[in-house]
């Protein structure tokens, strides 16, 4: 085994929590049910509208850290892989830490110290990135919390740093002007850690099950007491950090969940409701009732645009959310050309970072993330607070669309373009966002032509975001040229709509 990690102390842990009696925390639920405004059913849910400042937003940041940034090897899923005999990981864990019954996956929990890490300082990137919320992984599917919870000894406000961190990002993102949120992916812990219930190691150790258990079959459906264990889980979240965004993995679209999901969402809008403020559910596939959250696609974009504002969360890295060693990230031209897409389909991009278990993140992802606000310094008038317009989209590179297509960014042209709008008293604005720079210093906009037919008004003015002084376009049948010496984004203004004077008056008596 590695000199650098040591097991951990079973005898220095703090006592278990008993968490068998539910029947108080659950009927406290219950009573804000019934309060309303919302029910528990997806009829009532229906009611739900996505708020304005999550669809003007556009672009929040995600992170995933935990404990399994500490071996940061392949992905976030080593507490799963490591356990799976055959796998990449098994190999590995034997090979660098020794025996699992000797070394498991809640050995790596002393070494998750987060010595340097400053929350204010993670807020200013965020803000630097251009970022309007943020959303750290309460609790990934390793059943370690990363909040200061009643219902867990296995926390970092208990363990490894004892310190509330959740807490503290989510207070650091007040201050930073932003809109704080939260990740849960409790609902796979069910059987996350089943591959060591099936040889000699510490997943089958009873002092260790309140962790690494249940560690069922995935084939189970979860039983009531974990699924009210989840319920509670995530209310605990709610009330104790009050957070805008909640956002939910992939496995609570099991049968079982459902009842659970209604009177979670009934829950938080009522909670909110009270609060005073608008909130957001995320969810994947069918967990969730049309029109009762926000769906979310995960590595991934629509082909057209929606008529109800979704959402993609994707990462910095083409392949784990978490810090790993020898990652692959995409470029910055890369990210923006995702959030341009997203937005003009009337998404929210919400990007991930992987912070080290010291609580510092990667240069590389930080450049990343500057490189993306440096972007949106200049152009942000195309993205923020926009809608979608007539069409999406323009240009001979096909996207792939659906979940997980994002391992290989699409490589543009400069005939790529991505369109949104925005109404305003005096007219309408038009933004043509240009995914590649044009190789001759022309952009060539075929939507924009007089004989395309989407533009209903004259064009009043064009001019480039980030540019001052004269604009050199000539609007032409099959298109619109502009000159220009980069990758600007273009802007038209249009006439404003015509209104027929009123004439209501010479009716009246």
């Amino acid at each position: 085994m590695t000199d650098a990690l040591h097991p951990i102390d079973p005898g220095a842990l703090p006592a278990p929590v008993d968490v068998s009696d539910n029947t108080g925390a659950l009927a406290q639920v219950r009573a804000v049910i019934d309060a309303g405004p919302y029910r528990d059913d997806w009829d009532s849910l229906r009611a739900y509208t996505p708020p304005r400042w999550y669809e003007d937003a556009k672009f929040g940041i995600f992170i995933h850290w935990g404990v399994y940034s500490v071996p940061a090897f392949n992905s976030e899923w080593y507490s799963r892989e490591m356990y799976r005999e055959g796998t990449r990981e098994f190999e590995h864990h034997v090979a660098t830490y020794g025996a699992h019954r000797d070394f498991g996956y809640k050995d790596f929990i002393p070494s998750f110290t987060m010595d340097r890490f400053d929350p204010d300082e993670w807020a200013r990137l965020f803000r630097q990135a251009g970022a309007q919320f943020v959303v750290p992984v309460a609790e990934h599917h390793d059943g370690f919390a990363m909040y200061d919870t009643d219902r867990s000894r296995w926390s970092a406000a208990r363990m490894g740093p004892e310190r509330d961190v959740f807490g503290a990002l989510s207070e650091a993102t007040d201050r930073a002007w932003m809109v704080r949120g939260a990740s849960s992916h409790r609902a796979e812990h069910w059987f996350f850690m089943n591959g060591g219930a099936r040889f000699d190691s510490d997943v089958l150790d009873p002092r260790f099950q309140d962790f690494y258990g249940p560690a069922q079959r995935e084939e189970t459906a979860p039983n009531e007491r974990y699924l009210e264990d989840w319920l509670l889980r995530a209310v605990e979240i709610i009330d104790r950090y009050r957070p805008q965004v909640l956002w939910f993995d992939w496995w609570i679209e099991q049968p079982a969940f459902k009842p659970y999901l209604a009177q979670l969402a009934a829950y938080y809008y009522n909670r909110a409701a009270q609060w005073g403020r608008e909130v957001v559910i995320n969810y994947k596939w069918d967990a969730f009732a049309e029109g009762t959250a926000v769906y979310d696609i995960e590595r991934g974009t629509m082909g057209d645009i929606r008529p109800s504002v979704w959402q993609n969360d994707t990462s910095v890295s083409k392949t784990a959310w978490s810090w790993v060693r020898g990652h692959e990230y995409k470029s910055a031209d890369d990210l923006i050309a995702e959030l341009a897409d997203v937005v003009s389909k009337n998404g929210v991009l919400l990007l991930n970072v992987g912070p080290k278990p010291d609580g510092t993140i990667p240069d590389e992802e930080q450049e990343l993330l500057r490189s993306i606000g440096a972007w949106l310094n200049r152009n942000g008038e195309a993205i923020y607070g926009t809608r979608p317009w007539v069409i999406a989209a323009e240009g001979p590179t096909e996207v792939a669309v659906g979940s997980f297509v994002d391992g290989k960014p699409a490589e543009f042209t400069g005939a790529d373009f991505r369109f949104t709008a925005r109404k305003h008293v005096t007219g309408e604005y038009v933004y043509a966002i240009p995914l590649a720079e044009p190789a001759d210093g022309v952009l060539r906009i075929r939507a924009f032509g007089k004989g395309a037919g989407l533009l209903t008004r004259p064009i009043k003015e064009v001019s480039l975001l980030g540019e001052s002084g004269t604009v050199d376009w000539e609007q032409a049948a099959g298109e619109l040229t502009v000159r220009t010496s980069g990758r600007a984004v273009v802007k038209l203004f249009l006439e404003p709509e015509k209104v027929s004077p009123r004439t209501d008056f010479l009716h009246q008596a």
